[in-house]
């Protein structure tokens, strides 16, 4: 059920794009972290499943799901996971992924900009495509400890695709960080109800989020472009990897579409929502490079 009349102040019009073209100022300053969502490169409109809507349907074209696991991704992967096998999980992510998804604009945009941190919060390897032209990055995937037999919850990628380790992350100018993992280099996804519980119950004292997302997050805003929060699991993501940063976010918005789980996560959060069509957000925040 969409929204009605809500209890924030949207930014629009004008005032929207004056807005974005100072967040852009504070991009390339490096004062804001973007944070990406799957809304981004479903502008292009990649073959892969862009939302975990159309992941859920995804799945439904190649297992047979029961009602609750219907239009829920989380569900669905867990209803695969439990009545076949983790590895037809992991079978089933990478052919819906099996497509590279062409990066956007901006993506070419912000990989220039040598920013300190990047969060990419869908399963694409998009951000990492255009990244792979410097070596001067590296990555920290969340990843399943379902049969892994390690006491871990992210492991790091250096430029090139090789595993790395924490020591190597305090010396990449830029940070990708894609908590629910990705196609790109090792197939990590979390993505099944198991995989989530376990995060969950740790999220809250900060466990499975990494030191150096932790220490490049201090006392900066984060943008979040092309993301939705009409998802639980997706505003808890995002309440937890922007604690104890700046008290200022940013949010690109269409106010129609929002849910009203979205506008009180938005007035909850402090989140101040920019409404404007996302292709011209992204225009403008180019520009004003």
């Amino acid at each position: 059920m969409n929204a009605p009349i809500s209890p924030i102040d949207f930014i629009k019009h004008a005032d929207a794009e004056t807005a974005l073209a100072n967040l852009a100022m504070q991009l390339r300053a490096g004062s804001i972290v973007p944070y990406l969502g799957p809304g981004l490169a479903d502008t292009l409109k990649p073959l892969a499943p862009m939302n975990p809507e159309t992941l859920a349907a995804f799945f439904g074209t190649k297992v047979a799901l029961p009602r609750r696991a219907k239009g829920n991704a989380w569900a669905a992967a867990q209803h695969i996971e439990s009545f076949k096998h983790r590895s037809t999980v992991t079978s089933l992510m990478s052919e819906a992924f099996a497509t590279p998804v062409e990066p956007t604009a901006l993506h070419h945009y912000l990989a220039t900009l040598q920013l300190p941190m990047i969060v990419d919060s869908w399963y694409d390897g998009a951000m990492r495509t255009v990244l792979s032209q410097r070596s001067d990055w590296g990555e920290i995937q969340g990843i399943t400890r379902a049969g892994i037999g390690e006491d871990r919850w992210y492991r790091f990628y250096d430029a090139a695709g090789a595993e790395s380790d924490r020591s190597a992350a305090s010396g990449w100018k830029t940070l990708l960080y894609k908590p629910h993992g990705s196609i790109t280099p090792a197939k990590n996804f979390l993505i099944s109800d198991a995989d989530y519980v376990e995060v969950l119950t740790e999220i809250d004292i900060q466990t499975p989020i990494p030191d150096a997302v932790k220490d490049r997050r201090t006392e900066r805003s984060f943008l979040f472009i092309g993301c939705r929060f009409n998802d639980q699991l997706l505003r808890t993501y995002a309440r937890q990897v922007t604690k104890r940063s700046s008290a200022l976010h940013y949010v690109i918005v269409q106010p129609e579409t929002l849910s009203k789980n979205e506008v009180k996560f938005f007035v909850s959060q402090g989140l101040t929502p920019i409404a404007t069509p996302l292709d011209r957000a992204v225009e403008v925040l180019l520009s004003a490079a």
